[in-house]
């Protein structure tokens, strides 16, 4: 199965070596043509940062996903073909999130490990997260993404022989695991509000001083713009959620100090279950006095809004 979390235990993250995988993206109609390249650019990014290669994409366009495979079964058979002739690639990464029952479905058929959108973003958070407020975030994120995929996981018992006795076990472990599930979130959350309450008295002691928080999309240059104004040295790279804890610098511009703060970044298509996770870090955001929005200003989407700009000023 793609999800080999164990329950209640934490992820040690990315495996070291380097793994090959192909890409695949549903455009529906809701979706232009050149949003779908910036996915797939993302989600390629994605994938290097989680330490694999990724030699090729797939694309195809319906009105909505497949109820069994997500794509479509002739799709499903032309990824198939080609991953008959590049044994290399071990692993398919999917643009969006996929049921339980799609991921089994799909990895029946490619004979290979499937990923999806969730799934590979956790993965990069597990290996990212350092202190215990993170951490803690993180697990919470994948036992939320793993409740409702309980079911699909569960899928190799409905292939047992019928007769008396096949069903009961099944529904069993799958209300088991639930139980075990809502038991660990439970433990996770009353961590988080505890490490919230924390944080709270901390913010109390820094009330008196201005707070601006550094805001933008992952990988915009946020922590290196957070080095350069408070003479830093945090983790700068270059690669997706290099930053997933919340961290305060104290600044003096001219004669006025404030609290400067570096917060983790935004990305497109972010699963809700990630934002609704990472709640008590956003909260350095939400009380912050000033949020100053850093953008790159050689991306597409910028130079496009520029001369939108441009066009409406000489008018």
């Amino acid at each position: 199965m793609a999800k080999d979390w164990t329950l209640g235990e934490k992820t040690s993250g990315l495996k070291k070596e380097t793994e090959h995988a192909v890409l695949v993206s549903l455009i529906t109609p809701n979706v232009t043509e050149p949003q779908a390249h910036e996915y797939m650019d993302e989600l390629q990014f994605l994938a290097e940062t989680a330490g694999a290669i990724a030699i090729k994409r797939f694309t195809q366009r319906l009105p909505h996903p497949e109820h069994r495979t997500f794509i479509g079964k002739g799709k499903v058979e032309e990824i198939r073909e080609y991953l008959d002739r590049h044994e290399e690639v071990t692993m398919v990464i999917f643009d969006d999130d996929l049921s339980g029952k799609q991921t089994n479905n799909l990895e029946e058929v490619l004979k290979v490990k499937i990923v999806d959108r969730s799934t590979l973003i956790l993965d990069i958070f597990a290996a990212r997260a350092q202190t215990a407020q993170a951490r803690t975030q993180v697990e919470l994120a994948q036992m939320k993404y793993l409740m409702p995929r309980l079911r699909g996981l569960w899928t190799h018992l409905e292939r047992q022989a019928g007769g008396i006795g096949t069903r009961g076990p099944g529904e069993t472990q799958i209300e088991t695991d639930r139980r075990i599930v809502q038991y660990r979130m439970n433990i996770l959350e009353g961590r988080l509000k505890d490490i919230d309450r924390q944080n709270q008295t901390q913010r109390k002691t820094r009330t008196e001083m201005v707070r601006v928080a550094l805001v933008g999309y992952t990988n915009v240059g946020k922590s290196t713009l957070l080095n350069y104004l408070s003479k830093s040295e945090v983790l700068a790279e270059n690669k997706l959620f290099a930053t997933l804890d919340t961290t305060v610098r104290k600044v003096v511009f001219n004669t006025m100090p404030f609290l400067l703060s570096d917060t983790v970044g935004f990305i497109r298509k972010l699963p809700h279950h990630l934002v609704e996770s990472f709640k008590s870090t956003l909260d350095e955001v939400r009380e912050s006095d000033i949020l100053l929005h850093v953008v790159d200003i050689a991306h597409l989407s910028m130079r496009i809004k520029s001369a939108r700009y441009s066009r409406l000023y000489r008018n």
